[in-house]
Protein backbone atom coordinates (compact mmCIF):
# COMPACT_ATOMS: atom_id res chain seq x y z
CA UNK A 1 0.00 0.00 0.00
CA UNK A 2 1.25 3.26 -0.46
CA UNK A 3 1.75 6.52 1.29
CA UNK A 4 -1.51 8.47 1.51
CA UNK A 5 -3.89 10.72 3.66
CA UNK A 6 -7.73 9.39 4.88
CA UNK A 7 -10.32 12.15 5.98
CA UNK A 8 -13.38 11.15 7.93
CA UNK A 9 -16.26 13.99 8.24
CA UNK A 10 -19.97 14.17 9.00
CA UNK A 11 -21.34 16.58 6.38
CA UNK A 12 -24.72 16.55 7.63
CA UNK A 13 -25.70 17.28 3.54
CA UNK A 14 -22.85 16.51 1.14
CA UNK A 15 -25.15 18.54 -2.11
CA UNK A 16 -25.84 21.70 0.74
CA UNK A 17 -22.00 21.78 1.95
CA UNK A 18 -19.93 20.95 -1.66
CA UNK A 19 -18.13 24.01 -1.72
CA UNK A 20 -16.99 23.30 2.16
CA UNK A 21 -15.65 19.90 0.91
CA UNK A 22 -13.67 21.56 -1.90
CA UNK A 23 -12.08 24.51 0.47
CA UNK A 24 -11.02 21.52 3.00
CA UNK A 25 -10.17 19.32 0.09
CA UNK A 26 -7.87 22.05 -1.43
CA UNK A 27 -6.34 23.01 2.04
CA UNK A 28 -5.64 19.58 3.43
CA UNK A 29 -5.26 17.57 0.21
CA UNK A 30 -6.38 14.15 1.49
CA UNK A 31 -6.05 11.35 -1.42
CA UNK A 32 -9.70 9.78 0.71
CA UNK A 33 -12.61 11.26 1.97
CA UNK A 34 -15.41 9.20 4.15
CA UNK A 35 -18.18 10.94 4.28
CA UNK A 36 -21.34 10.44 6.54
CA UNK A 37 -24.73 11.46 6.61
CA UNK A 38 -25.11 12.83 3.37
CA UNK A 39 -28.42 13.16 3.11
CA UNK A 40 -29.13 11.49 -0.26
CA UNK A 41 -29.57 9.30 -2.92
CA UNK A 42 -26.87 7.89 -5.35
CA UNK A 43 -28.49 9.06 -7.86
CA UNK A 44 -28.49 12.93 -6.39
CA UNK A 45 -25.08 12.23 -5.05
CA UNK A 46 -23.11 15.35 -7.02
CA UNK A 47 -20.22 13.05 -8.56
CA UNK A 48 -18.91 15.79 -10.97
CA UNK A 49 -18.17 18.57 -7.81
CA UNK A 50 -15.97 15.67 -6.42
CA UNK A 51 -14.17 15.01 -10.06
CA UNK A 52 -13.57 18.73 -10.22
CA UNK A 53 -11.59 18.49 -6.97
CA UNK A 54 -9.85 15.71 -7.68
CA UNK A 55 -11.75 12.77 -6.74
CA UNK A 56 -13.16 10.68 -9.85
CA UNK A 57 -13.27 7.61 -8.16
CA UNK A 58 -16.68 7.48 -5.55
CA UNK A 59 -18.64 4.68 -3.87
CA UNK A 60 -22.04 5.82 -2.64
CA UNK A 61 -24.54 3.93 0.09
CA UNK A 62 -27.86 6.84 0.04
CA UNK A 63 -30.87 7.06 1.51
CA UNK A 64 -33.44 9.58 0.77
CA UNK A 65 -33.63 12.65 3.40
CA UNK A 66 -31.36 11.36 5.75
CA UNK A 67 -28.66 9.15 6.88
CA UNK A 68 -26.04 7.20 3.59
CA UNK A 69 -22.68 7.03 3.74
CA UNK A 70 -19.97 7.84 0.53
CA UNK A 71 -15.87 7.55 -0.03
CA UNK A 72 -14.08 9.63 -2.86
CA UNK A 73 -11.10 8.86 -3.74
CA UNK A 74 -8.05 10.07 -5.81
CA UNK A 75 -7.04 7.12 -6.65
CA UNK A 76 -9.21 3.41 -8.16
CA UNK A 77 -11.78 2.17 -5.64
CA UNK A 78 -13.33 -0.85 -5.48
CA UNK A 79 -17.06 -1.37 -3.38
CA UNK A 80 -17.73 -4.47 -1.26
CA UNK A 81 -20.73 -6.18 -0.28
CA UNK A 82 -21.53 -4.79 2.68
CA UNK A 83 -22.67 -6.72 5.34
CA UNK A 84 -26.04 -6.27 6.99
CA UNK A 85 -25.15 -5.07 10.82
CA UNK A 86 -28.03 -2.04 10.71
CA UNK A 87 -30.91 -3.83 11.88
CA UNK A 88 -33.35 -1.19 10.24
CA UNK A 89 -31.13 -1.73 6.99
CA UNK A 90 -30.63 2.08 7.03
CA UNK A 91 -27.90 3.49 4.80
CA UNK A 92 -25.03 3.36 7.32
CA UNK A 93 -21.96 1.43 6.28
CA UNK A 94 -20.08 0.53 3.29
CA UNK A 95 -17.38 -1.12 2.50
CA UNK A 96 -14.37 0.00 -0.23
CA UNK A 97 -11.44 -1.43 -0.73
CA UNK A 98 -8.16 1.38 -2.30
CA UNK A 99 -5.22 0.39 -2.89
CA UNK A 100 -5.06 -2.77 -1.18
CA UNK A 101 -6.71 -1.55 1.72
CA UNK A 102 -10.46 -2.34 3.07
CA UNK A 103 -11.88 0.90 4.13
CA UNK A 104 -15.60 0.18 6.34
CA UNK A 105 -16.99 3.45 6.75
CA UNK A 106 -20.16 3.89 9.00
CA UNK A 107 -22.70 6.10 10.30
CA UNK A 108 -24.03 4.96 13.40
CA UNK A 109 -27.40 5.82 15.40
CA UNK A 110 -26.99 8.80 17.35
CA UNK A 111 -29.92 7.51 19.96
CA UNK A 112 -32.07 9.85 20.78
CA UNK A 113 -32.43 11.76 23.79
CA UNK A 114 -33.52 9.26 26.67
CA UNK A 115 -30.96 7.12 27.29
CA UNK A 116 -33.63 4.22 28.04
CA UNK A 117 -34.04 1.20 25.30
CA UNK A 118 -37.69 0.32 27.02
CA UNK A 119 -38.93 3.92 26.42
CA UNK A 120 -36.54 5.50 23.50
CA UNK A 121 -36.66 2.86 20.47
CA UNK A 122 -33.95 4.92 19.07
CA UNK A 123 -31.51 4.01 21.72
CA UNK A 124 -32.79 0.49 21.68
CA UNK A 125 -32.07 0.63 17.98
CA UNK A 126 -28.64 2.25 18.19
CA UNK A 127 -27.59 -0.51 21.13
CA UNK A 128 -28.56 -3.35 18.61
CA UNK A 129 -27.05 -1.73 15.99
CA UNK A 130 -23.42 -1.84 18.27
CA UNK A 131 -24.39 -5.61 19.14
CA UNK A 132 -24.42 -6.83 15.40
CA UNK A 133 -21.16 -4.55 14.37
CA UNK A 134 -19.71 -6.41 18.10
CA UNK A 135 -20.52 -10.25 16.53
CA UNK A 136 -19.89 -8.76 12.48
CA UNK A 137 -16.36 -7.49 13.45
CA UNK A 138 -15.78 -10.30 15.87
CA UNK A 139 -15.93 -12.60 12.90
CA UNK A 140 -13.41 -11.28 10.62
CA UNK A 141 -10.65 -10.16 13.53
CA UNK A 142 -8.09 -13.36 11.80
CA UNK A 143 -8.97 -12.82 8.48
CA UNK A 144 -5.16 -11.49 6.55
CA UNK A 145 -5.21 -7.96 5.28
CA UNK A 146 -5.26 -4.33 6.14
CA UNK A 147 -8.56 -2.69 7.35
CA UNK A 148 -9.72 0.82 8.45
CA UNK A 149 -12.50 1.65 9.97
CA UNK A 150 -13.87 5.04 10.30
CA UNK A 151 -16.79 7.51 10.40
CA UNK A 152 -19.22 9.46 12.91
CA UNK A 153 -19.80 6.31 15.54
CA UNK A 154 -21.55 8.65 17.70
CA UNK A 155 -20.40 7.82 20.71
CA UNK A 156 -17.36 9.56 22.66
CA UNK A 157 -15.97 6.82 24.65
CA UNK A 158 -13.14 8.16 26.97
CA UNK A 159 -13.67 10.47 29.80
CA UNK A 160 -11.27 13.44 27.88
CA UNK A 161 -13.25 12.98 25.13
CA UNK A 162 -16.00 15.24 26.26
CA UNK A 163 -16.42 18.69 27.77
CA UNK A 164 -17.57 16.94 31.10
CA UNK A 165 -17.47 13.55 31.99
CA UNK A 166 -19.53 13.67 34.91
CA UNK A 167 -21.85 15.92 33.41
CA UNK A 168 -22.55 13.92 30.51
CA UNK A 169 -22.59 10.08 31.58
CA UNK A 170 -26.40 10.32 31.62
CA UNK A 171 -25.87 11.87 28.22
CA UNK A 172 -26.18 9.88 25.05
CA UNK A 173 -23.52 9.33 23.36
CA UNK A 174 -21.03 8.82 26.36
CA UNK A 175 -23.55 6.49 28.62
CA UNK A 176 -21.64 3.89 30.03
CA UNK A 177 -23.66 0.96 28.51
CA UNK A 178 -22.50 2.62 25.01
CA UNK A 179 -19.00 3.52 25.50
CA UNK A 180 -18.27 -0.16 26.59
CA UNK A 181 -20.06 -1.49 23.90
CA UNK A 182 -17.72 0.83 21.83
CA UNK A 183 -14.39 -0.95 23.53
CA UNK A 184 -16.09 -4.31 23.16
CA UNK A 185 -16.71 -3.38 19.31
CA UNK A 186 -12.97 -2.18 18.87
CA UNK A 187 -11.14 -5.30 20.84
CA UNK A 188 -13.01 -7.73 19.05
CA UNK A 189 -12.56 -6.42 15.95
CA UNK A 190 -8.36 -5.75 16.60
CA UNK A 191 -8.61 -2.38 15.94
CA UNK A 192 -6.69 -0.32 17.44
CA UNK A 193 -7.61 3.60 18.30
CA UNK A 194 -5.51 5.64 16.52
CA UNK A 195 -6.05 9.43 17.28
CA UNK A 196 -6.06 8.35 20.98
CA UNK A 197 -2.28 6.26 20.55
CA UNK A 198 -0.96 9.85 18.56
CA UNK A 199 -2.89 12.16 21.40
CA UNK A 200 -3.21 10.28 24.69
CA UNK A 201 -5.24 11.40 27.70
CA UNK A 202 -5.69 13.18 29.41
CA UNK A 203 -5.55 15.76 26.81
CA UNK A 204 -8.75 17.01 25.34
CA UNK A 205 -9.95 15.57 21.88
CA UNK A 206 -12.97 16.60 19.87
CA UNK A 207 -14.59 16.55 16.48
CA UNK A 208 -18.34 17.80 17.34
CA UNK A 209 -19.65 20.97 18.95
CA UNK A 210 -23.47 21.68 18.84
CA UNK A 211 -25.40 23.96 16.63
CA UNK A 212 -26.46 25.51 20.00
CA UNK A 213 -23.36 27.11 21.36
CA UNK A 214 -23.44 30.41 20.27
CA UNK A 215 -19.88 30.38 20.68
CA UNK A 216 -18.41 26.93 20.34
CA UNK A 217 -14.82 27.94 20.80
CA UNK A 218 -15.37 29.72 23.91
CA UNK A 219 -17.17 27.54 25.40
CA UNK A 220 -15.95 24.57 23.79
CA UNK A 221 -18.12 22.04 24.82
CA UNK A 222 -17.23 19.74 22.39
CA UNK A 223 -17.63 15.25 21.92
CA UNK A 224 -15.15 13.51 20.58
CA UNK A 225 -17.66 11.22 18.34
CA UNK A 226 -15.57 10.59 14.64
CA UNK A 227 -12.85 7.92 15.15
CA UNK A 228 -10.61 6.63 12.37
CA UNK A 229 -9.37 3.18 13.68
CA UNK A 230 -6.57 0.78 11.83
CA UNK A 231 -6.31 -2.89 12.78
CA UNK A 232 -2.86 -4.56 12.76
CA UNK A 233 -1.49 -4.57 9.37
CA UNK A 234 -1.87 -0.16 9.63
CA UNK A 235 -0.68 0.38 13.11
CA UNK A 236 3.06 1.26 12.10
CA UNK A 237 1.47 3.12 9.24
CA UNK A 238 -0.87 5.18 11.34
CA UNK A 239 2.01 5.78 13.91
CA UNK A 240 4.81 6.81 11.38
CA UNK A 241 4.07 10.25 11.29
CA UNK A 242 3.58 10.90 14.85
CA UNK A 243 1.04 13.31 16.15
CA UNK A 244 1.71 15.54 13.36
CA UNK A 245 -0.01 12.56 11.57
CA UNK A 246 -3.44 13.45 12.56
CA UNK A 247 -5.51 16.64 12.42
CA UNK A 248 -8.94 17.72 13.15
CA UNK A 249 -9.75 20.09 11.35
CA UNK A 250 -11.36 22.62 13.99
CA UNK A 251 -11.38 25.71 11.61
CA UNK A 252 -13.74 24.22 9.37
CA UNK A 253 -16.63 24.16 12.06
CA UNK A 254 -16.01 28.11 12.16
CA UNK A 255 -17.47 28.21 7.77
CA UNK A 256 -20.59 29.70 6.57
CA UNK A 257 -23.32 27.11 7.41
CA UNK A 258 -21.09 24.63 8.60
CA UNK A 259 -21.45 21.16 9.79
CA UNK A 260 -21.51 20.29 13.30
CA UNK A 261 -18.70 17.87 13.28
CA UNK A 262 -14.83 19.09 11.80
CA UNK A 263 -13.56 16.56 9.50
CA UNK A 264 -10.50 14.55 10.78
CA UNK A 265 -7.54 13.29 9.04
CA UNK A 266 -4.88 10.47 9.28
CA UNK A 267 -1.35 10.15 7.45
CA UNK A 268 -0.58 6.25 6.94
CA UNK A 269 3.03 6.14 5.73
Amino acid sequence: MRALTLATWNINSVRLRAPQIARFAADARPDIICLQEIKCLEDQFPYAAFAAMGYPHAAVTGQKGMHGVAVVSRLPLEALEPHKVCPKAEARYQRVKVDGMEILNFYIPAGGDEPDPVINPRFRHKLDFLDALETYLAGRRDEPGARVLVGDLNIAPLEHDVWSHKQLLKVISHTPVETEALERIRIAGGFADAPRALVPEPEKLFTWWSYRNRDWRKSNRGRRLDHIWVNGALEAAAMSGGRAGLRVWEDCRDWDKPSDHAPVTLALR
